[in-house]
C-alpha cells in the first residue's frame, strides 16, 4: 500500500471512529459492536505508530493522557460562568415565576426549558475552527483552571466538531460527572489498594478532573452533559435555548435526553416531581432540576444580578444527608457468609424517608471513620441505595460512647468468625451449616462442576429450603419420593428422576467433592491441587496452614480459608454425614510421568472440535493446570476463534501460542 493510501486510510479511520463515538455517546444508539469498534481503533493505533509524523491532536488515539503538569494554568472566562439561585420549596419556585412575569410584564405562561441538575463539575470547552483547543473549570466564575489534557481523555467529548456549519469559535459549557456504576467500581478498586475511597460521585468527578497527571484521569469513568454556550463567533444562534441545545447535538456534543420544554409554573412542578420519582433509577446522581426561560430575548430583558442570572433557578431536592445518633450496632450475615455491621439509628427523616438503619460496610470502614456506639453521625441516603454513615460529628461525642467489636461467633449459627489478614470482610466459617448461607451452599454443591446433581436447580433448592426439607447439603441424600412429589411442579416421575441423579452423584472424585464443599477461594483448579497433594480427606483435614501453603499456587489467604473450614467441627459433622450416606471416590493416583505436570495453560476463544471445558478436562488429566488469566507463569495459551484480551496479554508477555491443531497433537 502506498503512503498516499495509508494516509487516506488513517483519515477514514478517524472519521469512522468519530462517527461511531457520536452514535454511541451522543445518540445512545451504537451501530457496530464493541469488538468491531476495537478493531478500528487498534488499526488506527498501529498505523499511527508506524507513521507518528501523521498524528494530529484531534486523533481519537490522543485521549490517553499526557505527562504530569507541575500546576494548572489559569483561564479567564470571556463570559463569566455564573452560579444559580436556589429554590427549596414549591412556594420558592412560584415566587420565582411571579418575578419573571412581573419583569416581562405578562400574565401569560412563560416558556421554560427544564433539565436535571447534575451533581458534578461545571466546565467550559472552547473549539476553534471545530477543533478542541482549551478546556477549563468554572473556578470562581471569572477565572478557572486549564484542564484541557484531562478533558480530552473523556471519550464522549469530541476532539473536533461534526457537520458543515461549524462556528469559527464555540465555547460550550457542561457538567462533567461520574456515573454511579463507575463510582462504585472506582471505590471498590481504592479499597482493594488500601486507598481512601471518594465520599460521593461529585467529589470523585472533581478529583479526577483536577489530576495534574491526565493519565490518571484517563482511567476514571467520567461523562458529560452539555447545557449551554458562552462565546460564539461566525454563527447565528437560534432564538431559543432549547434550539441551541439541538444545535450542540448536531455538532456532536452530548445533551441530556431528559430536557423538556414546558409552559408555566405548574408544568415546571410536574417536571420536578417526575424527575424526583425517576431519580433513584437514573445511572447518575442529580440533586434537583434547573429551569431556564427559553426565549433568549426574554433572557436578555431579564438580565443578571451580581453572580446569577435572573432568568434561571435551581429547584433542589430535599436534603439527602442528616445527622442522628447510633444507638446500637448489629452484624448481619450475607448469603456468602460475609458479616456486615449495621448501625441502628435514632430514627431520622432523610430525603422524604424515615431512616433507622445504615450500613457501616466492614470493620476497616468503622476504624477509618472512627465510629463508636453513641456517636452523632452524618447519614447519607441516595435513592434506593442503602443509607450509609458518612462521618462522625466529633464535637458532639460524649464520654459514654462504646467501641464497636467484631463478634467471635456468627450471630446466626454461632460458628467461628474468620478475619483473614489483608481482607476487609469478616466471614462466618460455618459454610455447610449456617442458615444464612444455606441456599447458596446447596446450589453450589449440586452444580454441574461440583456434585453434578441434574434436576436440583435453583428454584427447587429454594422450595426445599423454604419447606425445611434441606438444612445442609447432607440432607440431599435423605430426601424421599413423597417429600419431592408434593412440591410445586414436581410429580412422582420427576421425584424418581431426581432421586436417581442424587444416587448417581454419590460416585465422584476427591477434587470435585472438595470443590463442592464451597471452601472460600477454593475453585476447581485449587481443589485439584489439594486432592493431588494430600490424596486423602483425612490428610487434608489435619493439614496446618503452613502445610497447605506447600501446595502449588496456594498462598496464605487460601490456606487460612481451608484451615478454618476444617477446624469448624460442625462442617466436619456434615462431611461425615455425606460419607455415611455413601458419597465416595476412588483413590487419588499421581503419575509423575504425566507430560504436562507443572505446566500452566490458558484457553481463549472458541474451539471447533471440543468445548473449553472438555479441553480443560483433557489437559488436567495429563497433569496441566488450566488457569483463567495469563501471567508470566503461563506456559501456553490455546487460541480458538474470536479470542479475547488474553491473546494480547500473551503476546505482550511472549507466552507460547497454540492453535487448536497444535493442542490436538499435544493431547495425543
Amino acid at each position: 500500500m502506498s503512503l498516499t493510501d495509508l494516509k487516506k486510510e488513517i483519515i477514514q479511520l478517524r472519521q469512522r471512529i468519530d462517527e461511531h463515538n457520536y452514535y454511541y455517546y451522543v445518540l445512545d444508539n451504537p451501530i457496530i459492536s464493541d469488538a468491531e469498534y476495537d478493531k478500528l481503533f487498534q488499526r488506527l493505533k498501529t498505523l499511527e505508530h508506524q507513521h507518528p509524523e501523521w498524528i494530529t491532536p484531534d486523533s481519537p488515539t490522543q485521549r490517553v493522557g499526557a505527562a504530569p503538569l507541575g500546576s494548572f494554568a489559569e483561564v479567564k472566562h470571556d463570559i463569566p460562568m455564573l452560579s444559580l439561585e436556589n429554590a427549596f420549596t414549591d412556594e420558592d419556585l412560584i415566587a420565582f415565576d411571579q418575578r419573571i412575569r412581573e419583569r416581562l410584564k405578562t400574565h401569560a405562561n412563560v416558556e421554560y426549558c427544564c433539565e436535571p441538575k447534575l451533581d458534578g463539575l461545571a466546565v467550559s470547552i472552547r473549539y476553534e475552527k471545530g477543533i478542541l483547543v482549551r478546556a477549563s473549570t468554572r473556578g470562581d466564575g471569572t477565572t478557572g483552571e486549564d484542564i484541557t489534557d484531562n478533558i480530552k481523555t473523556i471519550k464522549m467529548i469530541p476532539l473536533h466538531l461534526r457537520g458543515d456549519s461549524i462556528p469559527r469559535v464555540l465555547e460550550v459549557r457542561g457538567e462533567v460527572y461520574m456515573p454511579l456504576k463507575g463510582f462504585q467500581l472506582l471505590n471498590a478498586h481504592a479499597k482493594r489498594q488500601n486507598e481512601k475511597p471518594f465520599a460521593n460521585p461529585r467529589n470523585a468527578a472533581a478529583g479526577s478532573l483536577r489530576q495534574l497527571d491526565s493519565r490518571i484521569t484517563a482511567l476514571r469513568p467520567l461523562e458529560i452533559f452539555c447545557y449551554g454556550v458562552g462565546v460564539t463567533e461566525s454563527v447565528k444562534l437560534p432564538i431559543k435555548h432549547s434550539e441551541i441545545l439541538k444545535n450542540l447535538m448536531g455538532w456532536g456534543l452530548r445533551v441530556s435526553p431528559l430536557i423538556e420544554v414546558v409552559h408555566g409554573v405548574e408544568e415546571c412542578l410536574r417536571y420536578y416531581h417526575r424527575m424526583a420519582n425517576k431519580r433513584s433509577k437514573l445511572l447518575f446522581e442529580i440533586d434537583g432540576v434547573v429551569y431556564k426561560v427559553n426565549h433568549l430575548a426574554e433572557q436578555e430583558k431579564l438580565g443578571y444580578v451580581t453572580r446569577a442570572p435572573r432568568f434561571a433557578i435551581a429547584h433542589k431536592f430535599p436534603a439527602e444527608e442528616a445527622s442522628t445518633i447510633i444507638e446500637a450496632v448489629q452484624f448481619q450475615v450475607g448469603r456468602t457468609g460475609a458479616l456486615t455491621p449495621v448501625a441502628r439509628l435514632k430514627p431520622i427523616h432523610v430525603g422524604g424517608v424515615t431512616i433507622s438503619n445504615a450500613t457501616l460496610h466492614n470493620m476497616d470502614e468503622i476504624k477509618r471513620k472512627g465510629i463508636h456506639i453513641g456517636d452523632t453521625v452524618i447519614i447519607r441516603r441516595a435513592g434506593d441505595v442503602i443509607p450509609e454513615v458518612v462521618s462522625v460529628v466529633l464535637v458532639k461525642r460524649s464520654m459514654q460512647v462504646k467501641k464497636i467489636i467484631l463478634p467471635k461467633h456468627c450471630p446466626i449459627c454461632h460458628s467461628m468468625i474468620e478475619q483473614v489478614e489483608d481482607e476487609k470482610v469478616a466471614r462466618c466459617t460455618g459454610e455447610l451449616i449456617c442458615p444464612a448461607q444455606r441456599k447458596e451452599t446447596i446450589k453450589h454443591f449440586a452444580s454441574r462442576r461440583a456434585m453434578d446433581i441434574e434436576g436440583l436447580g435453583d428454584k427447587l433448592v429454594d422450595q426445599l429450603v423454604d419447606h425445611q426439607l434441606l438444612k445442609n447439603v447432607a440432607d440431599i441424600y435423605h430426601l424421599t419420593e413423597d417429600q419431592l412429589a408434593n412440591l410445586e411442579r414436581m410429580g412422582k416421575k420427576s421425584a424418581q428422576n431426581l432421586l436417581t441423579q442424587i444416587e448417581k452423584s454419590k460416585t465422584t472424585t476427591f477434587d470435585r467433592f472438595l470443590y463442592a464443599l464451597g471452601i472460600r477461594e477454593v475453585g476447581q483448579a485449587t481443589a485439584k491441587q489439594l486432592a493431588m497433594h494430600f490424596k486423602t480427606l483425612s490428610a487434608l483435614q489435619k493439614a496446618t496452614e503452613e502445610e497447605l501453603q506447600m501446595v502449588l499456587d496456594i498462598g496464605p489467604v487460601v490456606a487460612a480459608h481451608a484451615a478454618h473450614f476444617f477446624d469448624e467441627s460442625r462442617n466436619m459433622d456434615v462431611i461425615h454425614r455425606l460419607l455415611k450416606a455413601g458419597v465416595h471416590w476412588p483413590d487419588v493416583k499421581i503419575s509423575h510421568s504425566l507430560p504436562f505436570l507443572g505446566k500452566t495453560f490458558v484457553l481463549t476463544g472458541t474451539l471447533r472440535t471440543m468445548t473449553r471445558d472438555e479441553a480443560k478436562e483433557k489437559l488436567e488429566k495429563l497433569g496441566a493446570k488450566v488457569a483463567g488469566s495469563v501471567s508470566s507463569k503461563t506456559n501456553y495459551v490455546v487460541v480458538g476463534a474470536d479470542p479475547g484480551s488474553k491473546l494480547d496479554k500473551a503476546k505482550a508477555l511472549h507466552v507460547e501460542l497454540l492453535d487448536e491443531e497444535a493442542l490436538q497433537r499435544m493431547l495425543l
